[in-house]
């Protein structure tokens, strides 16, 4: 990215001044980006976790399964699903509050007494997968800041501050020559002058 500039003060003062917000900016956008890089870590772990536990909980069950052709899946629903909001190094992620259930209602006298057991289990495996989804969702949100951020990072680094030095570099020269030109100039007139004086 070429950075335009004038070859005069102003443009140099302008130019200092976007280099020290970019300079006083840069710790700021490392510390984010190591920060959502553990965050992503540790959502990528809780999914994980939350993975292993529903496969460990469904392992269970297996041998049960021929109990739960008799199960009725309608007998319970996701009714709403109540999220809040947590801000991780300024990215807003979701996170679950509650999960409401409904259960319809069956006969204790005709349904098998397993039913009430099975309603327990499925709840608790509607959680997990809730919990695992949420954080799986979470680590995306904050990998996509981890990117912008190490975009921004890269930029200012690489790209921005280079630049800005660069050319106030070739200002300061550009103005170091046109100032020595001068006196030159000067000094030039000024023996011509005496030259001219004494003749």
């Amino acid at each position: 990215m070429a950075i335009r500039f004038q070859y005069n003060k102003t443009a140099m003062q302008q130019l200092k001044k976007q280099l020290s917000i970019r300079e006083r900016a840069l710790p700021t956008l490392q510390n984010k980006e190591a920060a959502l890089r553990l965050e992503v870590i540790q959502a990528k772990d809780k999914a994980a976790e939350f993975e292993e536990q529903i496969n460990r909980r469904l392992e269970e069950l297996d041998s049960i399964r021929r109990l739960w052709n008799e199960f009725d899946p309608q007998l319970i629903k996701v009714k709403d699903v109540m999220l809040g909001v947590k801000k991780i190094a300024g990215v807003r992620t979701p996170v679950l509050e509650d999960v409401i259930l409904e259960t319809a209602e069956f006969s204790m006298f005709n349904a098998p007494a397993w039913y009430v057991d099975g309603i327990e289990i499925i709840r608790g495996l509607i959680l997990l997968i809730f919990e695992r989804d949420l954080y799986l969702r979470k680590m995306m949100m904050l990998d996509y800041a981890r990117k912008k951020t190490t975009q921004k990072v890269n930029l200012y680094e690489k790209v921005q501050i280079p630049g800005f030095e660069d050319a106030i570099r070739k200002i300061k020269r550009f103005l170091e020559d046109e100032e020595n030109l001068s006196k030159s100039a000067q000094k030039i007139v000024k023996k011509r002058a005496e030259q001219a004086g004494s003749n």
